[in-house]
């Protein structure tokens, strides 16, 4: 399966996976079958995993730990395991994004640009696990010095999404592993397919049993028992700001466990009238139709100059209503099937909401028909107004809505209402206003100019109700870790008893 066109046909039978702990493959008793979101037709079959099976995981995962078989090593051996994964990675790219492709839905052009994005997590990570390091203190006076150590943070629950499944994985994984931690993963069980594979290449890679463990179920079982465990010392979840919530709760319940959060974003893109409005248009389609507007950093809310508002909103639903919706495995299709039915039924019911409650819709606003599967076409609203549910609640679907502003201070404002602050981008060739822009608006990640760039050199993660902590990077290595300060005197004691 390494060239594309071998793969671009539908398996004849649903492929069965077993669930992985401590090195090894296990067979699950009942299973989920998974039906591809573009098709209809069944492409896996997942186990439901029991409580008693993420205990299992969860304790081979803190053995790994404390035995130090993998954070006792080098950071340069880790560096080495985590290249010859990106190598493997590369190896079996088309495979990977064929999976990804047939349980998400998303274009098989888009999941191949995602494993190339993961390959250069684990080629970063690498460089990050040779970096890691602590620091010195020489300010103490002559008889004492001073040490920080950044020491891995132990056993870490990671809960991943159905929207990026391998791409998010990936942006946490190999930063994990470069701090010196275990890992027990629970992916989303509509989407768990690339997750068990990462098992196979990572253990290809020479990584030792026990590290990555992958524990397939529902999140009210698997994901709430991850998140409550009394031996998991932090836990990584990237979903919903209610079941963030309900993590913290959680969290303080069982062990005070650390969290690291991505949760929902109502993302601004603030177009002035002396931008390249082309340009600022295209960004404007991509950014809310990428993934099927089935992404946390989305640009859902077009704040405009009103000056040139009419004209950008012509311009802009004429290139969303070229936007190429298709079968995800059409290597020409730019917009794939919605990722599941309740989503679909969600993105549907928000844009009736946003009709009946007075926005125009200027492009799209109503389902696909392909034959089979659940697409949207990629929906503009206009005239909408800072109370309306499509203004304000995070859609999550490809439902773009339009507001107007006339002063920077009000672009500003209007970028800020909202209880999110993920990701924004503001679009001018002024540098003071995208400078002040940049630095009042609160989110994140910013773009200037530009929209959903970057690479995994960049930390990611958000402000407000869009989370806590930061991935990628050095920083998301660092986020895994605890700092120990170490007091050394040298010389005599000055003695308290004489």
């Amino acid at each position: 399966m390494n060239k594309v066109s071998r793969i671009l046909t539908l398996p004849e039978t649903p492929r069965t996976f077993g669930f992985f702990v401590d090195g090894e493959w296990r067979e699950g008793g009942d299973l989920f079958e998974r039906a591809s979101p573009g098709h209809g037709v069944a492409v896996t079959r997942i186990p439901k995993c029991t409580v008693a099976d993420l205990d299992d995981a969860v304790a081979a995962a803190r053995r790994a730990f404390e035995d130090r078989r993998w954070s006792g090593l080098s950071g340069a051996e880790r560096a080495g395991v985590l290249l010859r994964a990106a190598a493997i990675l590369r190896q079996r790219r088309d495979e990977i994004a064929y999976w990804e492709v047939l349980e998400n839905g998303k274009p098989i052009t888009q999941a191949l640009g995602e494993i190339d994005h993961c390959i250069a997590c684990f080629e970063t990570a690498a460089g990050v696990a040779r970096l890691l390091h602590g620091e010195s203190f020489n300010s103490l006076g002559d008889k004492l010095f001073g040490l920080t150590l950044r020491e891995p943070i132990g056993v870490v629950g990671l809960i991943t999404p159905w929207n990026f499944p391998f791409l998010i994985l990936c942006e946490r994984v190999p930063f994990i592993l470069a701090s010196g931690c275990a890992l027990v993963v629970k992916p989303s069980e509509v989407t768990s397919a690339t997750t068990l594979l990462l098992a196979e290449v990572l253990a290809e890679a020479g990584l030792p049993a026990g590290v990555y463990n992958v524990v397939t179920g529902s999140g009210r079982t698997i994901g709430q028992a991850l998140t409550e465990h009394p031996d998991v010392d932090m836990l990584s979840f990237t979903g919903s700001t209610a079941v963030g919530q309900s993590c913290v709760q959680a969290s303080a319940a069982s062990n005070f466990k650390k969290l690291g959060l991505e949760l929902g974003g109502k993302n601004p893109i603030v177009v002035f009238a002396d931008s390249n409005l082309e340009d600022a248009a295209d960004a404007a389609a991509f950014g809310i139709s990428f993934n099927t507007g089935q992404c946390c950093v989305s640009s859902s809310r077009l704040i405009v100059e009103a000056s040139v508002a009419d004209a950008f909103e012509a311009l802009l639903a004429e290139k969303m209503a070229r936007i190429r919706v298709g079968d995800p495995l059409d290597a020409a299709t730019q917009v794939g099937a919605i990722t599941t039915e309740a989503q679909n039924a969600t993105i549907l019911g928000f844009i009736d909401k946003g009709r009946s409650e007075g926005a125009r819709v200027v492009t799209g606003g109503a389902a696909v028909d392909l034959g089979r599967g659940s697409y949207i076409a990629p929906t503009l609203f206009s005239g909408v107004t800072r109370d309306m549910a499509i203004a304000c609640d995070e859609i999550f679907g490809p439902v773009l809505s339009s507001f107007r502003f006339e002063t920077v201070e009000e672009a500003v404002a209007l970028a800020n209402d909202t209880v999110y602050g993920l990701a924004a981008s503001v679009w001018t060739r002024d540098i003071d206003k995208a400078l002040t822009v940049t630095r009042r608006v609160r989110a994140g990640r910013f773009w200037v100019n530009t929209i959903m760039a970057g690479g995994p050199e960049m930390p990611l993660g958000g402000f407000k109700q869009s989370g806590w902590g930061r991935e990628a990077g050095m920083l998301g290595v660092e986020e895994y870790t605890q700092v120990k300060s170490v007091h050394i005197e040298t010389g005599p004691r000055a003695r308290w008893i004489a």
